[in-house]
């Protein structure tokens, strides 16, 4: 289902082996998260169901996540490091830094080493909680400290194998492959009513990562014209972003859909239940366009700070 629905580079396509290699694995792993995000948000599988009904597929471009880099991070590394941990040894290497000053963030983007232009990217972020107020990284601390790690010592074996080797037997890789998928999920527990407002009051994006934790908060189709997208996605009456970002250096131009919501269940301050309304994540929509370096044409993967910023108020909500 997932290969009718992705336009993937043909060295993906080919039937499994004894062998798989970092770039496949990496490849598999993205398609994963794909599909995930397509389950928890209608809007991004109404504008697939379109594409491919007229005959197109997605070109996964990059899936972004957010981490935390927060002083107890329970069971995982901090902020990005447990991200990274999986991104290094399936061959993705750090290929820029943005700094999202608005946000009190920085975003990382990494471009995978062997296939730059056909592994989708990852671009992740790190929200730094010591820039905001003291009952801010008290309530962050809490709520991140109760994560817990999905890879158990077998996964962490595999990782440093496909360190070292930069690929695994297909029996391996299908041992390591939902354990890494499980690491982009929420890890930690649900805040309470009060944290979540507490967190929203001074940063939209770490109030997301409280009910969201580092699931895919977009992914990303990769079009040859964004203008005539636009035009087609708003006729549609679809959730698009008003305006298209524009990077500074111009062959690159970005828009979204806006987050859809969904319920989740906190406990308020009488210490009951109740359903609360929030953003998850969305669909977003690249052009980049073909650049000369050093003397030769290649599509200009770069990401900008302020597109990037831009792009992050999709999710973003009014406090209460």
């Amino acid at each position: 289902e997932l290969l009718g629905r992705v336009k993937l580079d043909a060295v993906f396509c080919r039937a499994m082996g004894k062998t798989i290699s970092r770039a496949e694995l990496a490849q598999a792993l993205n398609l994963l998260l794909f599909a995930d995000l397509l389950k928890r948000v209608p809007h991004a599988e109404l504008y697939v169901v379109d594409k491919v009904r007229d005959g197109s597929k997605v070109y996964l471009d990059h899936g972004a996540v957010r981490t935390v880099a927060a002083l107890d991070c329970g069971e995982l590394p901090p902020g990005r490091e447990a991200i990274t941990r999986i991104l290094e040894p399936l061959g993705y290497g750090e290929s820029a830094q943005y700094q999202l000053t608005r946000l009190n963030m920085v975003g990382y983007s990494y471009c995978h080493l062997d296939n730059p232009e056909t592994v989708a990217q990852f671009f992740v972020s790190e929200l730094y909680p010591e820039r905001f107020s003291p009952e801010f990284q008290s309530v962050t601390n809490t709520v991140i400290g109760s994560s817990v790690d999905p890879l158990d010592d077998t996964a962490k074996l595999l990782l440093d194998k496909l360190d070292r080797k930069q690929r695994l037997s297909a029996e391996e890789a299908v041992i390591l492959l939902p354990c890494m998928t499980a690491c982009f999920t929420r890890l930690h527990a649900l805040p309470s009513l009060g944290q979540y407002q507490q967190l929203l009051r001074e940063s939209a994006e770490m109030a997301w990562i409280a009910t969201e934790g580092s699931a895919y908060n977009h992914v990303t189709d990769r079009v040859d014209d964004l203008d005539v997208l636009s035009a087609k996605q708003r006729a549609l009456g679809r959730p698009l972003k008003h305006d298209i970002e524009v990077a500074s250096f111009g062959s690159v131009k970005q828009t979204a859909y806006r987050a859809d919501k969904h319920c989740v269940v906190m406990v308020d301050a009488n210490d009951e239940a109740v359903l609360h309304e929030v953003p998850g994540s969305f669909i977003e929509f690249i052009q980049r366009d073909v650049i000369r370096v050093d003397g030769q044409s290649m599509i200009d993967l770069r990401f900008d700070a302020g597109n990037a910023q831009g792009i992050f108020k999709m999710t973003a909500q009014p406090a209460k």
